[in-house]
């Protein structure tokens, strides 16, 4: 095997890297990244091109379906996903949120199943919110992350077995431009996934569970399949056996949605089930046909988990994954508690166990919470009506799912101009906060993160380009979207402190919000306002 010395040739650090932040940015550590970069980033570029092809098939008025040349995967009954892993059998509540110290310790010390640790939607990618997460889910997973601030101190609690942790990397288009190899920025899935796995894979299975994974925004089951590839070549270089590693895979675009056994097919011996990404659903859904006047959509808060397309994803979802084996994961409740308000309060608690009783009834074997205070509502809710760790017994044979069905865009209600001023105050609220370097925001008592950002802006754009007209007669056009977001964003940035950032977010958003530009992903977009690139180090001398 070459040296490590060898392998760091042409690998370069530019980011700043502290005395804390050395443990996680070794020489053996950066080599194999650079290994995982070289072996497999000219297919996950290949994989965006491909894309790009889809998307101009679809602009031109083309419509997905099942892949006539994978009917053998999805019409034979007999092959399945892996067994639920230690620490998977029962996920009945999961509560994710990004990887800051606070947020890792309340997690771990919160009522649930496990904890999914996210250095995506919910995390903006500077350098140091990055490698920091690192070095807490490091310390984390060996219990030496208790921490105090002034008088407040941080401890893990040891009453209760703790949740097993997930860790969700970036998706396959997001770069990690303060590591390079041989010239190029690091593909960040590769960049988060391999810290995280060289430093914790052993360490978790001596805890008793095992280096776990979300997988995001896949579109295909060969963005699967380059992810299977990953994780054996990752347990080979080691030496832990294959199948170790487990990948959710959130189902958060409306293409994957057609692939879903065949997903799971290409993980197989990997695959720890599906998860319902409802928000990044919709966004994708808007997103894919944004040029088909067919697929527009009213008011954000009309497109529920009811409407005819979410509602024929989530049977597919769970038909698919039990037929299959695996678990059929729900979707995120985003409230947090309106302290200030007990009978606001009550009317959105009132709201989430009907979300959550109808997943449990659905059939999903377990749920997201965003915050600790909305744990105890899931659990009450999936402890009453799902006695046993999962349902992967509960087949839903009575599901029959075809491509109209995924593609029902029977969706009552209408746009009105409450619920533009409302999208484009998630939108500059959402990408304020994210310049200044937090992914995950509390508007109007819900959880924001890149995903609702991104339902915001798409519904905007739609709406513009088809020319839409409003409940109140007004039709929506460039100038009064711009206008609107003139109004919006001097309300905003009246009420926030000063330095804030909602000029800058308000130049960005006026390009996304004409029905012209239409930026792949807000954080793509936005990512050079957060990167610290400084002079190139080389990684054998850090």
């Amino acid at each position: 095997m070459p040296s490590t010395e060898s392998i760091l040739q042409g690998v370069n650090v530019l980011g700043p890297v502290s005395e804390s932040q050395k443990k996680i940015l070794t020489p053996e550590a950066l080599a194999f990244l650079a290994l995982l970069q070289r072996s497999f980033n000219s297919t996950r570029k290949a994989l965006l091109e491909r894309r790009k092809i889809r998307q101009a098939e679809l602009d031109k008025g083309a419509l997905p379906d099942f892949l006539p040349e994978t009917r053998h995967i999805r019409e034979n009954p007999t092959w399945k996903g892996a067994p639920p892993a230690p620490g998977l059998v029962d996920r009945r509540v999961e509560i994710t949120g990004p990887t800051d110290r606070k947020m890792v310790v309340n997690a771990l010390n919160a009522d649930v199943w496990t904890y999914m640790a996210d250095f995506e939607d919910s995390s903006a990618p500077t350098w140091d919110n990055m490698i920091n997460g690192q070095v807490n889910l490091y310390d984390a997973n060996r219990r030496q992350v208790d921490f105090k601030i002034g008088n407040k101190e941080y401890k893990l609690r040891t009453d209760k077995k703790l949740p097993t942790l997930i860790v969700r990397p970036r998706g396959w288009h997001l770069e990690e431009k303060h590591v390079t190899v041989d010239g190029e920025p690091m593909s960040g899935s590769l960049f988060d996934f391999g810290l995280y796995f060289f430093h914790n894979a052993f360490q978790t299975v001596k805890m008793g569970f095992g280096p776990y994974f979300y997988l995001p925004k896949m579109e295909s089951h060969l963005e699967a399949r380059l992810w299977n590839d990953v994780f054996n070549l990752a347990q080979d270089y080691i030496g832990m056996p294959r199948g170790t590693i487990r990948g959710t895979v959130l189902i958060e675009t409306i293409l994957a949605a057609f692939e879903m056994d065949e997903i799971i097919y290409e993980l197989r011996d990997h695959s720890s089930g599906l998860n319902c990404g409802r928000w990044d659903y919709i966004f994708s859904v808007i997103k894919k046909f944004r040029q088909n006047s067919n697929f527009v959509l009213p008011d954000r808060s009309a497109v529920t988990m009811t409407v005819p397309f979410m509602d024929a994803y989530v049977k597919l979802l769970i038909q698919t994954c039990h037929k299959r084996g695996v678990h059929a994961m729900g979707g995120m409740a985003a409230q947090i508690p309106i302290k200030d308000d007990p009978k606001a309060n009550e009317v959105a608690m009132e709201g989430v166990r009907a979300d959550k009783l109808r997943e449990v009834k659905a059939g999903h074997d377990g749920t997201w919470v965003a915050h600790p205070a909305l744990a105890g509502i899931a659990v009450d809710i999936f402890n009453k009506h799902m006695p046993t760790p999962n349902q992967l017994f509960v087949r839903r044979e009575d599901v029959t799912i075809g491509q109209n069905d995924l593609l029902n865009m029977n969706v009552p209600g209408q746009i009105t101009e409450a619920g533009i001023r409302k999208n484009l105050n998630i939108g500059l609220g959402y990408m304020e906060a994210w310049i200044r370097g937090v992914g995950c925001v509390p508007i109007n008592y819900l959880m924001e993160d890149a995903a609702t950002a991104e339902v915001s802006r798409s519904q905007l754009w739609q709406w513009v380009r088809h020319g839409v007209t409003t409940a109140e007669g007004k039709k929506v056009d460039k100038q009064y979207a711009l206008k609107l977001l003139k109004e919006q964003t001097q309300e905003l940035a009246s009420k926030a402190p000063q330095g804030n950032k909602y000029g800058l977010a308000a130049q960005y958003f006026s390009g996304q919000v004409t029905g012209e530009d239409y930026a792949d992903f807000l954080t793509s977009l936005l990512y050079n306002e957060i990167t610290s690139a400084g002079p190139a180090r080389a990684a054998a001398k850090l």
